[in-house]
């Protein structure tokens, strides 16, 4: 793949990128026609960079089959509209079979799940990601990194290898290991997402992102939006004034060890009328109790 290729997915990281949810319907199964309709809404608000099969979209929950229902019903939808960032993992064999799955349909990036496995070594780190790097040169890759323990050498070691290795999901709670790691692997070697969205996308673009991720933005694309051009234009009071907005929904996101991360973007969704309040265990909806206030943010951020 050409670099010129490679430097228009790279500019379509350095901004909001959207995790859309995973909307089910009655009986469980995947509900296609609400996840276009969801997907229009995100495209019509002027989001540009999509991420099929990520956390909110409740990635580990969901079957092989329908990953890969969620990646073609997002390339259908998106077309030529936006870049597709499609989430894979698991097991070697089934991350790489997802990312072909994913080229074959016309996405031009992955991003990689951190592994799962309770043993992870920094060489196997590598190991991993490279294979599923090598197995698709023709895409951009974007690791998605949760390790604190990971130094910043073996990202480079990675890109050494695979210059498919375009950009970073960053999703470590810690700024200073963020700006470290960051300069430690190349600051400008590879675009640099915040990866836990709004509440650390400040802190994050002060050391270096230029992209941060949202779940919240499949209630209010306005509101990610705006942080965006707050940030890219350094008004960081600006940006700290949506931050504010949105701190109580981001704080009910993250309680209890961000158990209810997906269950209050479904919960407002389902508020607005826009798809059920359905999650699949290991997560669980809202109690009763609780929603109210869930309703009350959606429904002053869509007025």
């Amino acid at each position: 793949m050409s670099s010129v290729t490679f430097e228009t997915q790279r500019a379509a990281l350095a901004g909001v990128v959207a995790i859309p949810v995973t909307p089910f319907t009655e009986d469980g199964s995947v509900d296609t026609g609400t996840h276009r309709a969801l997907l229009r809404r995100l495209l019509d608000a002027g989001i540009r960079t999509l991420t099929p099969n990520g956390n909110t979209g409740e990635f580990y929950a969901l079957t092989c089959e329908e990953r890969r229902l969620v990646t073609e019903s997002t390339l259908e939808e998106v077309g030529e509209r936006g870049a597709v960032l499609v989430g894979v993992g698991h097991d070697l064999p089934t991350a790489v079979a997802a990312a072909r799955h994913a080229r074959d349909l016309g996405a031009g990036m992955v991003m990689i799940h951190q592994p799962a496995h309770p043993y992870v070594s920094a060489a196997g780190w590598v190991d991993y990601h490279r294979a599923i790097a090598e197995s698709v040169p023709e895409l951009g890759v974007v690791p998605y990194l949760r390790d604190a323990q990971l130094p910043g050498a073996r990202l480079a070691e990675l890109a050494d290898h695979c210059p498919n290795v375009i950009g970073v999901k960053y999703a470590v709670p810690d700024a200073t290991r963020f700006a470290a790691f960051a300069r430690d692997a190349g600051l400008d070697r590879f675009v640099w997402v915040a990866g836990l969205a709004e509440p650390y996308a400040p802190s994050y673009f002060s050391a270096g992102a230029t992209g941060f991720t949202s779940g919240l933005v499949n209630v209010a694309p306005a509101v990610p939006l705006n942080m965006i051009e707050a940030l890219r234009s350094g008004d960081y009071p600006a940006a700290m004034k949506v931050w504010e907005q949105i701190r109580r929904f981001e704080e009910l996101r993250a309680a209890h060890g961000s158990a209810n991360n997906v269950t209050v973007v479904k919960e407002a969704l389902a508020a607005l009328g826009l798809c059920r309040r359905d999650v699949r265990p290991p997560s669980r909806t809202l109690p009763a109790d609780e929603r109210a206030e869930v309703a009350a943010i959606a429904a002053a951020w869509s007025i």
